[in-house]
């Protein structure tokens, strides 16, 4: 019987690992995946987190596990296949055998939607994107594409349009689906192209990302876009199947826990993408680790 499990190990779950642990809980922490990170392996480089500018994501990953290893942290390779709650005691079910806790943490975190197109895992990091607040600095004065046409997208466009020379919003419709007070901001700026009813069937370059392919939906014409990045924006899928039947979750998925990460479900956490909020950053998902396994200690301390 532990103490408290974490179910993840992205910076939220390696955050909850460290504080748990400095809070003298037994925990175990569980990742389906052979190395620890979640999304930040797949940055090139890290530039926002406090402390380490400039850091390669990969880096970032395995600074944040050793971390948790040195002060002490039990990890265990396993995908979780369900999760029960007993009331005070919580039994995970997983690929290599069944665990018990009297708390738990979620931290399984999101995935951005794919465009599913040539090129976009190849350059992954090297000019594709997924987050233009992450990235968004490394493109300055330089030219660059975002797909999509919900609020997010948009939201990015008018970010990126602060410091790139200029800024394409591909879209496959002829009208964009985020709010009117977006759309108006939007295209009252000077270095913003909608390309209406164009879907990227091709994402090229060399070393770096150097253009797009696009096609016409109406005229099923192929052009070329030439530009130095692409943001991504068609979505994000939390990563919480396994516990919607557990814990009260929005209609997109995401987990409705505050900032004290507590849940619907007693002694059940939600900790970084997979909770429902306004910003979702590696500083942000560390926080709510560090957050969940407070609240977790208190719950099993009884204070």
């Amino acid at each position: 019987m532990y103490d408290l499990i974490i179910i993840g190990s992205g910076p939220a779950g390696l955050g909850a690992a460290v504080y748990g642990m400095r809070a003298g809980l037994n925990l175990l922490v569980l990742e389906k995946n052979p190395m620890s990170g979640g999304q930040v392996l797949n940055t090139y480089e890290v530039d926002n987190y406090l402390g380490l500018p400039g850091i390669n994501g990969f880096d970032m990953g395995m600074k944040f596990r050793e971390h948790a290893e040195k002060v002490g942290a039990e990890f265990k390779e396993a995908e979780v296949t369900e999760i029960e709650d007993k009331g005070a005691v919580k039994i995970v079910h997983t690929t290599e055998g069944s665990f018990e806790a009297k708390t738990l943490i979620l931290a399984m975190g999101a995935q951005h939607a794919h465009l599913e197109v040539p090129g976009e895992e190849e350059f992954t990091g090297m000019g594709v994107s997924y987050c233009a607040t992450c990235d968004g600095a490394f493109f300055k004065n330089k030219t660059v594409a975002v797909v999509g046409g919900g609020d997010v997208a948009v939201e990015d466009a008018i970010f990126l349009a602060r410091a790139c020379k200029k800024v394409y919003l591909i879209h496959r419709r002829d009208s964009l689906r985020a709010a009117k007070v977006l759309q108006d901001a939007l295209m009252a700026l000077p270095n913003v192209e909608v390309l209406w009813n164009r879907t990227v069937s091709e994402i090229y370059g060399g070393d770096m990302v150097e253009g797009l392919k696009l096609s016409d939906k109406e005229s099923r014409e192929e052009t070329s876009l030439s530009v130095d990045g692409v943001f991504i924006a068609v979505g994000i899928n939390p990563q919480t199947e396994i516990c919607r039947e557990l814990v009260t979750c929005d209609e997109g998925g995401y987990i409705l826990a505050g900032e004290d990460t507590c849940t619907s479900a007693a002694g059940i956490f939600a900790a970084g993408d997979i909770r429902k909020k306004p910003m979702r950053q590696i500083i942000t998902a560390v926080a709510d680790g560090a957050n969940a396994a407070t609240a977790a200690a208190a719950l099993v301390n009884g204070v």
